[in-house]
């Protein structure tokens, strides 16, 4: 079997407020996303995300349907998308085939059936990130690399947050149903995120970290505005965030997060922002 699944329950606020830091890490935090030759998946409840990882080494690895989804195969009534963190790989849709390089998307509509990930060469392997959510209409697929993204610079050294967004799989660069998808680079000297914090009661969102240092790691930040909580976090791994909680999170060094997003909406500018002098 080359799949594996977990599924985890929403939480809410209240329930937050009492967990210690292994129940808060039990709930949210994803740790390991890639494993060689599996495709690893997590669910939540929140929307029906699902975020995973397919890391073919030896050989290739097919996406398949998961008992959670009562579904013939795994795009029947879901999208996804995929950017690849590690070496050359390809992806093959129904037999069509896409290069991605590291760091390139692709965005995958419903109803494609067969979705196999190869790796280039198995001494560098592929690392595809998956995220994947319902859909209610079929889009082409299409790849997206960084040279095609929608590119926004923020933020600035003097307060640790230069940063560049790199929107990948958003509605201002594709259509999709509900999924959007960017990557977030921090600068050198720059370890915050997503900062000034806001929250978005009309999405849930996953963050994957990346590029993290070996011997540094990023502490994320999450849970009602007045009432926070921190999950610290290694390298390539992921975390859930409610709708309800904020996002945001300050590294030993600079690194590099793609952020996933379903809900309500595909407007990227909808959050309500938190004051940063009034964060609790």
């Amino acid at each position: 079997m080359n799949t594996t699944f977990d599924s985890r329950y929403a939480s809410s606020p209240t329930e937050v407020k009492q967990m210690d830091t292994a129940q808060l890490r039990q709930a949210f935090l994803i740790e390991n996303i890639f494993v060689a030759d599996q495709v690893s998946w997590t669910h939540t409840h929140y929307d029906r995300y699902l975020t995973g990882g397919a890391m073919p080494v030896n050989g290739p690895v097919a996406l398949v349907t998961i008992d959670l989804l009562k579904a013939n195969y795994f795009l029947e009534r879901r999208e996804l998308g995929i950017i690849n963190v590690g070496g050359a790989g390809i992806v093959e849709v129904d037999g069509e085939t896409f290069e991605l390089d590291y760091k390139e998307a692709l965005y995958i509509g419903k109803g494609k059936q067969q979705v196999i990930f190869r790796s280039k060469n198995a001494q560098t392997p592929a690392k595809f990130y998956l995220n994947s959510t319902p859909a209610h209409h079929t889009y082409p697929t299409r790849k997206v690399s960084k040279t095609e993204a929608e590119v926004v610079t923020l933020g600035a050294l003097e307060t640790s947050n230069h940063r560049t967004i790199n929107k990948l799989l958003v509605n201002s660069v594709l259509d999709t149903c509900q999924l959007q998808m960017g990557m977030t680079e921090l600068k050198p000297g720059s370890v915050w995120n997503t900062m000034p914090a806001h929250t978005h009661d009309r999405r849930m969102e996953v963050y994957f970290y990346f590029e993290i240092p070996e011997g540094q790691s990023v502490c994320h930040f999450m849970g009602q505005p007045q009432e926070s909580r921190h999950v610290w976090m290694q390298n390539e791994q992921a975390i859930i965030s409610p709708p309800w909680s904020i996002h945001s999170g300050a590294g030993t060094s600079n690194y590099t997060f793609i952020w996933g997003m379903a809900g309500e909406n595909l407007d990227y500018g909808d959050m309500d922002h938190c004051k940063i002098t009034e964060l609790r």
